[in-house]
């Protein structure tokens, strides 16, 4: 059964899974009625980073741009321009044993595609979440729902992997951003 967390929770990912390490990290939301005339698209990313929370290289920004890291470790498996559907809107899918050794955090981030152009933010979206399933078993291993908290925000930094003591833990982080993906990359470093 999943560990269900609250913003701020830290939990254990791999010292409870021995051998846990193919990971598939899967986003969802719903938008809440809105008449503005555009679709909501919103983007998952991932960042790795250093102990300083930025990434080394541009290319440790893994999106819709740049789908795959170059160690493999990190794989964005599309873009999901409308949201339909049912269950995980967009989804990443990460290998543990093939992450750098310079990495030590992983962040995922939900963005609102052009959301200054089409007048969105995070207010307008409810049911946001976060789960990490175990790719091998397809048991979800972990479950955050970020509540609606947000308001303005275009951009939120959803929660992180990282480790500590050579183990890896989740960070359910839920911090919003306004700026959108602009704003998160200068927070990680990534020129733009």
């Amino acid at each position: 059964m999943a560990v269900s967390l609250s913003k701020g929770q830290k939990v254990d990912l791999t010292k409870g899974n021995p051998g846990l390490s193919k990971l598939i990290i899967g986003l969802g939301w719903d938008t809440n009625k809105y008449d503005g005339g555009f679709d909501f698209d919103l983007d998952a990313s991932a960042f790795l980073c250093g102990d300083n929370g930025r990434v080394f290289d541009d290319k440790d920004f893994i999106f819709y741009g740049n789908l795959k890291h170059a160690s493999g470790s990190v794989e964005h498996t599309g873009d999901n321009t409308t949201g339909a559907g049912e269950g995980d809107d967009e989804v990443i899918k990460v290998d543990l044993a093939l992450v750098p050794a310079n990495v030590s955090r992983i962040a995922f981030t939900v963005t609102i595609y052009e959301s200054d152009k089409r007048n969105q933010n995070f207010g307008q979206v409810s049911n946001a979440y976060i789960h990490i399933i175990d790719q091998v078993t397809g048991t979800e291993v972990i479950r955050y729902d970020l509540g609606e908290d947000f308001s303005v925000e275009t951009a939120v930094v959803v929660g992180e992997l990282y480790r500590h003591n050579g183990e890896w833990k989740f960070n359910a982080i839920g911090s919003g951003f306004q700026g959108g993906l602009y704003a998160l990359c200068q927070n990680f470093g990534v020129n733009v």
